[in-house]
């Protein structure tokens, strides 16, 4: 029996690029008022930088603005991108989700990667503690627990108080959610959104999660 469905964050609750796109614009507003940069500029620039890659994105535009940029003027980007408060929202099927899930006496839970900063700003942008019963970022945990690492899918067991096989994990990201399945019978869903950043990433160690979805509201038949 099904006690707990526990979610990743970034494009399972939220969109990833839609983030990425708040935190551009964020960004083109900073330039804008250093460089007399206009911001839409910056900001189309941006997003073309991080289409073709998106590795060094500030990096590549201060090379083609042929602004002369110091490591800590790059290191002051990155952080005002992680510590900006984003315009973003849960997809259109979580809080729906999560109500059903309510009414089952299912409990809800997250477990997300990713810089803690930039996280528990996700996190409060869209007020998940008023739905989640549990949330676990694991950059607080330390680096090295970041999944695929069990160390944040045994703490929310013991906060949850269920066992393994009572829980569900539902995730995007072949590269790491999925392994746990072969440490602790946790069931797992891969959702297969639109526009997902790790989509065509390659799975760890080979291993697959036990089903796919489209769309949160089937999560009700694997309950």
């Amino acid at each position: 029996m099904v006690k707990a469905v526990v979610f990743d964050l970034d494009d399972t609750l939220i969109s990833e690029k839609e983030y990425i796109r708040s935190g551009y614009h964020h960004i083109a507003r900073i330039i804008e008022d250093r460089f007399s940069i206009d911001k839409n500029q910056v900001f189309d620039d941006l997003m073309g930088f991080f289409n073709v890659s998106s590795l060094n994105v500030f990096d590549r535009l201060y090379d083609k603005y042929q602004i002369e940029y110091s490591k800590e003027m790059i290191l002051d980007l990155v952080k005002e991108y992680r510590g900006h408060f984003p315009n973003i929202q849960f997809y259109g099927d979580v809080l729906p989700c999560l109500t059903e899930l309510k009414k089952l006496g299912i409990k809800a839970g997250i477990i997300t990667d990713g810089h803690k900063i930039a996280q528990r700003q996700k996190l409060k942008a869209v007020q998940a503690d008023e739905y989640f019963d549990e949330i676990i970022v694991t950059d607080e945990l330390g680096r090295d627990y970041w999944k695929p690492h069990p160390k944040a899918f045994e703490l929310i067991r013991e906060k949850l108080k269920i066992s393994f096989d009572e829980m569900v994990y539902v995730g995007d990201n072949p590269e790491k959610d999925f392994y746990i399945k072969t440490i602790c019978p946790i069931k797992t869903l891969r959702i297969m959104r639109q526009e997902i950043v790790h989509f065509s990433k390659i799975y760890y160690q080979s291993i697959e999660e036990d089903f796919r979805i489209k769309s949160l509201e089937e999560i009700r038949g694997y309950l």
